[in-house]
């Protein structure tokens, strides 16, 4: 089944309008016909299930879709996840923003730490951005996400931390000087549904000591991934999926008992 992301004043009285690039998309490279079933999420993370309607408008570039039923739950982890990734080198930012949004991450925020090989050049950031959001945007249907994670701004290493501090009710940095798994077992533990949580993830050359101090200082938990140096793309898979499953646990846990 198709999926296409709206704003919310594009479904009204139970009809659906794909508009400008969905159309396009829809109508042009998909076809699709009177009678296709697609699904269409808003900006609220709410999920309808529709059906192409047989008539449509001559004169407008819209196609519309009427509205069968509305989900009763989402496609989204019960908690907000922010991963701040050091940038890396070539085109690995792409393929951990892919995994990150499979996983279920809210927000993703390029972080410019002290050993990062990438460097991004103020005049490209925005195309840049644009890109990685697209990337964003096409795992979030592919996926079946009911909304679409935010790709921000780079931000420098210090910044990131305070946005952490500040917003976020549980944060964490792996760091491969930490000593022992149980610092990531408390920091699994901890992540229950309805928290804010922060993962901070470094560059290929890892994190410089007074940075993990600097972090340490402003309430950001350093946490060990085992015994093995991970990649920074594997080390963000590996801390989300850790996150997702917890979480699903746990919500599960909390239907069964109510």
């Amino acid at each position: 089944m198709y999926h296409f992301f709206v704003e919310k004043t594009d479904i009204y009285e139970n009809v659906a309008s794909l508009r400008d690039d969905n159309y396009n998309h829809a109508a042009n490279v998909l076809r699709l016909r009177a009678g296709e079933q697609v699904m269409v999420s808003d900006e609220e993370g709410t999920d309808y299930y529709c059906t192409v309607m047989a008539e449509q408008p001559a004169a407008e570039k819209t196609l519309r879709l009427s509205v069968d039923r509305i989900a009763e739950n989402n496609h989204e982890l019960p908690a907000r996840i922010t991963l701040y990734m050091s940038l890396p080198k070539s085109d690995k930012m792409e393929l951990i923003i892919q995994k990150a949004t499979e996983l279920g991450v809210t927000d993703i925020v390029p972080v410019e730490s002290k050993n990062c090989i990438m460097k991004l050049e103020p005049k490209k950031a925005e195309a840049k951005i644009a890109r990685w959001q697209a990337i964003a945007e096409a795992a979030a249907k592919q996926s079946k996400r009911s909304v679409i994670p935010a790709v921000h701004a780079p931000m420098r290493f210090t910044d990131a931390v305070k946005k952490a501090e500040e917003e976020s009710s549980v944060c964490l940095i792996p760091y491969e000087d930490s000593r022992g798994m149980h610092s990531m077992c408390e920091a699994i533990i901890s992540f229950l549904p309805g928290a804010d949580i922060a993962v901070f993830i470094g560059p290929e050359g890892g994190y410089d000591e007074l940075e993990i101090k600097y972090a340490g200082d402003h309430g950001i938990r350093p946490v060990s991934l085992g015994k093995r140096i991970l990649r920074c793309e594997t080390a963000a898979i590996a801390v989300l999926s850790l996150i997702m499953i917890r979480l699903e646990i746990a919500a599960e846990q909390i239907s069964l008992e109510d």
